[in-house]
């Protein structure tokens, strides 16, 4: 794949250009601040961006606003940030423009290089995918919206929010593809998501409890 990696750490920077390269990646431009990782994606049109959410001049949220810029320019470019922390509302930012092919890691889970390039692929390919810990407190944040779900809905919406295939949901449950798909109706079904193409409304079955 073809990535653009934006860090302020030079040192992260060319660790991350590394390990990706070692996975057989091109890094195509490695950048710091939030203005280039505009005009690299514009330029590059890369399979994938991974961008830190806190970049100069004030190492808050420039990375993430950076990220919104280069989706508004080049509509649908896939993009993972990563974070030190849980930030709900940068997850939901990120889903705003509701097409998907958007992730959101905690760093710490770049340790697991497997883990970590297997979001960066499911990303690439249109996926989103949040990271378990975002997940989860998702979930207790916004518990009541999801009373009419049942645990197992539950369960299947979570692997959903991190990016997981029918298939692969199947795999971790224990049941099979068919009982997913059954699932995922009633689910679509109790948060009254009006019909539409599939992928559309798996990224707003997200996107509900989200902002509900």
């Amino acid at each position: 794949m073809r990535v653009v990696l934006a860090d302020d750490s030079i040192l992260l920077r060319e660790g991350m250009i590394r390990l990706l390269e070692e996975a057989g990646n091109e890094v195509v431009a490695a950048v710091g601040d939030g203005p280039a990782l505009i005009e690299a994606i514009a330029q590059h049109r890369p399979d994938i961006s991974i961008v830190d959410v806190r970049m100069p001049p004030s190492h808050t949220d420039e990375g993430l606003r950076a990220a919104i810029g280069a989706r508004t320019r080049v509509p649908g470019t896939p993009i993972l940030v990563l974070s030190q922390y849980v930030e709900l509302s940068y997850a939901d930012d990120l889903l705003a423009d509701r097409v998907g092919a958007v992730g959101y890691l905690l760093k710490d889970r770049v340790t697991n290089v497997d883990e970590f390039l297997d979001a960066l692929h499911r990303v690439a390919g249109g996926a989103i995918v949040l990271d378990p810990e975002v997940v989860s407190q998702l979930f207790v944040s916004h518990r009541a919206p999801m009373s009419t779900l049942t645990p197992r809905e539950r369960a299947v919406l979570k692997l959903m929010a991190e990016g997981r295939s029918n298939s692969a949901i199947a795999g971790q449950l224990f049941v099979t593809e068919g009982a997913v798909e059954k699932h995922i109706s009633n689910i679509f079904g109790k948060l009254e998501l009006a019909s539409s193409n599939s992928d559309h409304r798996r990224v707003m079955a997200v996107l509900t409890y989200l902002r509900t």
